[in-house]
Order: structure tokens, then C-alpha cells, then sequence
């Protein structure tokens, strides 16, 4: 399967423009077997399906990411 090598992670923040974070595949699989994806400091992580089906992965402890309200391919 042909995965994008990035993505565009948009949060909803309150009282503020939405939050939005590129993430790029890494060479790691998630439980779903999907890739998974993380921002240029690696605090961000997810596991995207090729349906855009997204799973936020806890990079440290006490963290309880949440679920992005969109999720954009970005080929080139």
C-alpha cells in the first residue's frame, strides 16, 4: 500500500484559529499495522489508515492526546 509521506493534523482550539501539526511517516507500524506519523519533535504521534482513519499514540506519560477534528494528506 502507498502511504502519504505527510500529513496535516488539525486540531480545534477554543477561542483561537485551529491548531494544525505536519506530521511525516516514520518507518514504525502501529497495532492497526498502519504507519505511524510524528511531528519534527516526535510529542506528536499517530497511526493513519490509507482511509485517513486516525489513532493518536501517547508519546510520554500522562498524556491523553486528542482526537484531530480533520486529517489532510498532503502528496505532492
Amino acid at each position: 500500500m502507498d502511504y502519504p509521506q505527510t500529513y496535516e493534523l488539525v486540531f480545534h482550539a477554543p477561542s483561537v484559529e485551529d491548531d494544525v501539526v505536519h506530521v511525516h511517516r516514520t518507518e514504525k507500524s502501529g497495532a492497526g499495522g498502519y504507519p505511524i506519523y510524528e511531528d519534527e519533535t516526535g510529542i506528536v504521534r499517530a497511526e493513519i489508515s490509507a482511509d485517513g482513519e486516525v489513532r493518536m499514540i501517547a508519546s510520554g506519560g500522562h498524556q491523553a492526546p486528542g482526537v484531530p477534528r480533520a486529517v489532510r494528506s498532503l502528496r505532492p
